[in-house]
């Protein structure tokens, strides 16, 4: 074969020009070109059969998996919400917003592990992107790189630094500790994030951007609906006024108050009580946000039937068509609480208010109805209504009262992952089912919350990857970095290991990347002379900042599908950025590690 190359070799190294040929092209899907990639590598053999659907199993796609799941726990207990009330401002300009996200992000994940980072500021983001009616692309993409920039800085927080870690232990005696990587790696990533902050954002696709924030299938006018005072809340015992900017941020308007059956005006100096009834105008979304910022419970003063107490309760609209059963008669006559388990929640009326309690008004056709039951139940009683059931729009109900649990489940997981008592991916696991089991994630929604065109997409590249590593290819990429460095300066050397390195951990799993060139390190560094700490640190961080693609880092392939990104948008702001890496921490890297 030309180049010395093997037969393996050249197949696989023209399938991955291919492949990202392709990807980058972005005429086809990529988990389409992905998963063709490896059909075509294992009829030609140059991936062994035995290994076919190995990456279904890798630990990197298992992890992106579970972390997806974590993510809509968080969101679903509410604990994104709580964390937003202080991170989102939709006042804020975007490069604060982002500043602000990124900074966060990055000291989050210098003490636990930058993968679980995203996962729980991943929802932040999106929320504060949906507020403020922005697309998600202009800041998933900054939060994604500041979580890994935040990595290298402790021996925890990227996988690559505890293989280098390791690997100097056992061929130098001492393996590196906690914080001796945080000379380069906080400088290092504090101008990653100031990168981020101020340029990088902007040399996202202009198209990505102009998306704006994701559109809602059906744009509806606000809902009358009716919420009641919880004998706990502390809105109870307060004010109008005194509760004007939870009102605000809810994007709600509160119509009246009903009190044992009188109706009360919403003046700023009425005082709420224990059981009273808002009556509230907004849109689902608005009124969800009203009942955790105003500590409100759903109903209308009657006490709830067993089946209404269940946690998986899901909002769902319906349009009501001419002719339905529901037509001209209410929800009190239909029995729909009690009968079917389902509350009318609220009514929707090209915008008109109404005075009527909302189970008692009589329906048209043309309301829009917002019932809220449990998943079960919905499509059943939608149907037997004769209505017309609304494109969903993730309508769930926050269960607040388990944030705690669920932040606290969390932050055990990943602290046991931390300090090497649990394997992470097994961690992420355990999480993942007593979320399941506490019903925080329904069973009904797990698969749903997984991007699974992101898990074929690692499931088939993984395969791939490693056979490049088997067959010797990664290693004669390597093998030519020595014979290019061979009696120039070890500078050089350096930093032609970070760009290649770099370069790798852009194309496979970063892991692997590590555990390939940390003995490449070592033997370049033995055969110039030098100490080899500062080459070891070198790849502890390139192969840690993999910017260019969604592939190389769990990181960027968990945004790929929230962000609405393409193959190639990767590399508009990853490539300056890991020119900056390379640029800043080349220096630190001799300064504080001297040859």
């Amino acid at each position: 074969m030309p180049f010395g190359l093997t037969l393996d070799q050249a197949i696989l190294f023209a399938l991955l020009i291919a492949v990202f040929g392709l990807l980058i092209w972005g005429r086809w899907r990529y988990d389409l070109v992905a998963f063709g990639a490896l059909v075509a590598a294992l009829l030609t053999g140059a991936v062994p059969v035995d290994q076919a659907f190995a990456g279904f199993g890798h630990p990197a796609t298992v992890i992106v998996a579970l972390v997806l799941i974590v993510s809509r726990g968080l969101s679903n207990a509410g604990a994104i919400e709580l964390a937003s009330r202080w991170i989102v401002d939709s006042g804020r300009s975007l490069v604060a917003h982002i500043g602000l996200m990124a900074g966060f992000s990055a000291a989050l994940s210098a003490v636990m592990n930058n993968v679980a980072a995203l996962a729980l500021l991943m929802p932040v983001d999106l929320q504060a992107a949906a507020k403020a009616k922005r697309s998600a692309a202009l800041t998933l993409m900054p939060l994604s790189f500041a979580t890994i920039l935040g990595g290298m800085v402790t021996l925890i927080g990227t996988p690559p630094n505890i293989i280098v870690a390791s690997f100097r232990g056992e061929a130098l005696g001492t393996p590196f500790g906690m914080f001796d990587f945080a000379p380069v790696g906080a400088v290092t990533a504090l101008a990653g994030v100031l990168f981020v902050a101020l340029i990088g954002w902007r040399l996202i696709p202009k198209a990505r951007g102009e998306q704006g924030a994701p559109r809602e299938a059906f744009e509806l006018e606000s809902y009358v609906a009716e919420l009641k005072v919880k004998e706990d809340s502390e809105s109870a015992e307060k004010t109008l006024a005194e509760l004007e900017a939870a009102i605000e941020e809810s994007e709600a308007d509160i119509l009246g108050i009903l009190r044992g059956g009188r109706r009360l005006s919403a003046r700023g100096d009425t005082k709420l009580k224990a059981e009273d009834v808002i009556v509230l105008q907004g849109g689902p979304e608005a009124i969800e946000k009203a009942a955790g910022s105003l500590k409100l419970e759903y109903g209308d003063g009657a006490a709830e039937p067993e089946h209404l107490k269940n946690e998986d309760l899901e909002l769902m609209e319906a349009v009501v068509p001419v002719g339905a059963r529901a037509e001209g008669r209410s929800a009190e006559t239909l029995g729909l609480r009690w009968r079917h388990g389902v509350t009318l929640l609220g009514i929707s009326r090209q915008g008109h208010p109404f005075r009527e309690r909302v189970r008692k008004l009589t329906i048209q056709a043309g309301d829009v109805l917002l019932l809220l039951g449990s998943a079960e139940r919905q499509n059943e009683v939608v149907s037997w209504l004769g209505c017309l059931p609304l494109a969903g729009r993730g309508l769930q109900v926050m269960q607040r009262h388990k944030a705690g649990l669920a932040v606290g489940i969390f932050a055990a997981a990943i602290a046991a992952a931390s300090f090497g008592l649990v394997y992470l991916p097994v961690a992420l696991a355990a999480v993942a089912v007593l979320y399941a089991f506490l019903r925080i994630v329904p069973p009904s929604q797990i698969y749903e919350s997984v991007e699974w065109p992101v898990i074929v997409l690692l499931g088939a590249m993984i395969p791939i990857g490693q056979a490049l590593e088997t067959s010797g290819g990664t290693a004669l990429i390597a093998q030519g970095l020595v014979e290019v460095s061979r009696g120039e300066s070890a500078v050089l050397a350096l930093g032609l290991l970070m760009i290649v390195t770099m370069t790798l951990s852009d194309v496979i799993n970063n892991t692997a990347t590590a555990v390939i060139a940390a003995p490449i390190a070592l033997g370049t560094a033995e055969r110039l002379d030098v100490n080899p700490d500062p080459f070891l640190m070198a790849v502890a961080v390139a192969a840690s900042c993999a910017f260019l693609t969604p592939i190389g880092h769990k990181n960027n392939t968990i945004i790929l599908g929230p962000g609405g990104y393409h193959f190639g948008d990767y590399w508009r702001m990853g490539l300056p950025l890991e020119i900056l890496v390379v640029a800043v921490s080349l220096p630190m890297i001799l300064l504080v590690w001297p040859l």
